[in-house]
Parts: structure tokens; C-alpha cells; sequence
């Protein structure tokens, strides 16, 4: 599971994000390219599940809606929210889970979009796990506390009938290299993986234990939002359009165009595992939803979550969700437009 652990510098992550129409060559580009508004956007995860922020950049839709982006990788949810409460960036995908966790520290940060509104994962465990019973008193490994893998850990081993952190111990490992590092030598014992992932453990005896995918009913969660501060959306609501109307086209793109989605998805991974990118591309095609609002049930789970960790807070969907945006548009004929 060989995914670059790369530092988000300026430097790094310029070379990075540069449109790069190489790797799309039979992806024509005919939109006539006007003033372009600078703006830094960060995604927090190189794999499929954040696609449409880097197809977004490959394909240009952000430079045909007039964005010059700065596309920057900060690994994990969490660390994206630290950098848009500290302005480093404007723009960022968060997780449902880690903007309600910010916003009971007193962060004013609001879900614009949700791209997709369910948690993508599966538990991989290592084959000497048989069942729920083998997995007590072991430990299963995260990226952070209040990430997505945290939550879908915890989600999972509810699923199987377990109470996180009482039966099955949740460590901070890191990224998926890192995970992959912890079940190699068997620190942990297993983890939770996005659809297709596992695909790359070479060398690595597994069994996928449960998945979401198994779920009778949907798991909503806000795992693959737009964020921003209040006040950046107060004063830059047209640039905040834009980039929304660019991922809503990414989202399309996704959903029609199979090996050019694969070809952008291989060239961010890294990685060329056939079997990783069919799987990890039909996931993400299917969860992407078509219109993007904030799921308001999945939301308040998370909110209520956070509010357990400081006792005596209030805190309303509405104060970290404000779709607006995607409602006009949707109302406007956009989306049926892009979608058509």
C-alpha cells in the first residue's frame, strides 16, 4: 500500500497540482480561459475518495470557471481544518466529523458541499481474525482521533457487534502507508480501507471482516465536503460558486469518463495496480452523489459526537452547514445542465 507520504509545501504541491493535460490527451479542452481569481484549495487524501479535487485541476474545470488554483495535499481531515482556521488555505474537503470537532473548540468553519455522504470503507483484518470475538482486546489502526478512518473504525466494529475502544483498542497510526507499515509487523491487527485499497497489500494475508457496503441501510456521514470560514464565504460567495460549480463538473466527469477518471486517479496515487483503480473508480462513481447538499442526518450524528467530548456545548447543523449555494445552482438548472 505505497502511497506517497508528500509534505505540503509551496514548492512541492505547485508541481504537483499544475494541470498536467498529458495524462489526458484525448480529453479535449475548448473552453475560452479568462482572468483568473488565485486561490489555495487542499484535499486530504490522494486516493479515490477526494477525486474530484485534483480531477477538478487536471481536467481545468477550475480555470473554466475563471480559478487559478493552488491545489495543496495535507494528509488527514483534521489538518486541513487546522490550516483553514489558520488561513494558510481558503478552501478545503473536510469530513462532517472534524469540522463539528472544530467548531466545538470555537472554529468558524461551514460545509458548503458534500460530494459524498457516506463512509466508503472496509475493515481488513489479518487472516488469523476469523471473528468478531478474535478482534477483542486487539488494537485496529486510524490515521487521527476524529478523522474518517476514526469514525468508520468505530462505525465497523459497532457493526460487528463490539464497542470501540472497550473491546478493540483504536491507535493514531498515520496514512495508508503507515497502516500497511503497523499490519506488516503486527502492531495492529487490522484497519479500516477505502474501497479498492487493499488491493495494493502485496505480501500482506488479509480478509476484508465487514464493510459499509454491507450495511442494510446507508450509513450517512458528510465525508468528502467543501469547507471554508464563515467570513471567507461572507466576502468571497462568487469564488466559493465557482469552485463548486468545478467539482459539481468533476463529479460528472467521474461518472462518464471511466479510463480518463482511472489515468487522473493513477497518476495522484501513484500507482498503477489495475484491480486498485477499477475497484477504488466503480466505488466512487456510485457514491458520488449528483447533487451535492450536506447530509443533515449524518451531520447531527457527528455533532452530537463532538459535543460529547466538551459537555455543555450547543452546537445546530446550521451552524456548520450552509449549501446554499448548491441549492441555487441546483435550482438554476445547473446541475441537470453539467449532468444532461
Amino acid at each position: 500500500m505505497n502511497f506517497p507520504n508528500r509534505r505540503a509545501n509551496e514548492h512541492q504541491v505547485s508541481q504537483l497540482a499544475r494541470p498536467d493535460f498529458g495524462v489526458l490527451s484525448t480529453v479535449p479542452v475548448t473552453f475560452q480561459v479568462h482572468a483568473q481569481e488565485r486561490v489555495k484549495i487542499a484535499y486530504s487524501s490522494p486516493d479515490a475518495t477526494n477525486f474530484v479535487w485534483f480531477a477538478a485541476q487536471d481536467t481545468g474545470f477550475y480555470r473554466k470557471n475563471g480559478l487559478d488554483v493552488e491545489l495543496i495535499f495535507i494528509q488527514s481531515s483534521t489538518a486541513t481544518a487546522s490550516s483553514l482556521i489558520a488561513g494558510d488555505i481558503q478552501v478545503s474537503n473536510n469530513s462532517g466529523g472534524a469540522v463539528a470537532n472544530a467548531a466545538v473548540a470555537g472554529a468558524q468553519l461551514t460545509m458548503t458541499a458534500c460530494y459524498v455522504n457516506t463512509l466508503p470503507y472496509e475493515l481488513v483484518v489479518a487472516e488469523s481474525v476469523k471473528s468478531a470475538e478474535d478482534l477483542k482486546g486487539k488494537s485496529i489502526g486510524i490515521s487521527r482521533i476524529g478523522s474518517a478512518s476514526d469514525i468508520a473504525a468505530r462505525v465497523l466494529v459497532k457493526g460487528l457487534g463490539l464497542e470501540p475502544v472497550k473491546d478493540v483498542a483504536i491507535l493514531q497510526v498515520g496514512g495508508p502507508a503507515e497502516r500497511a507499515a503497523a499490519f506488516r509487523t503486527g502492531r495492529i491487527v487490522g484497519f479500516p480501507s477505502p474501497p479498492g485499497t487493499i488491493q495494493l497489500a502485496k505480501g500482506m494475508p488479509h480478509r476484508i471482516m465487514i464493510s459499509t457496503a454491507d450495511f442494510q441501510k446507508r450509513y450517512e456521514f458528510p465525508m468528502i465536503c467543501s469547507t471554508t470560514s464563515k467570513s471567507y464565504l461572507t466576502s468571497h460567495r462568487e469564488t466559493v460558486r465557482k469552485i463548486t460549480m468545478a467539482l459539481i463538473e468533476a463529479t460528472h466527469f467521474l461518472k462518464s469518463r471511466k479510463e480518463e477518471s482511472k489515468k487522473i486517479l493513477s497518476k495522484y496515487s501513484r500507482q498503477t495496480n489495475p484491480g486498485y483503480l477499477e475497484d477504488a473508480y466503480v466505488a466512487m462513481a456510485k457514491l458520488h452523489d449528483r447533487v451535492p447538499l450536506v447530509t443533515r442526518e449524518g451531520t447531527e450524528v457527528q455533532i452530537k459526537e463532538a459535543v460529547a467530548r466538551k459537555p455543555g456545548t450547543i452546537l445546530r447543523v446550521e451552524d456548520i452547514v450552509d449549501d446554499s449555494i448548491v441549492r441555487e445552482l441546483d435550482k438554476g438548472g445547473f446541475i441537470d445542465r453539467i449532468h444532461r
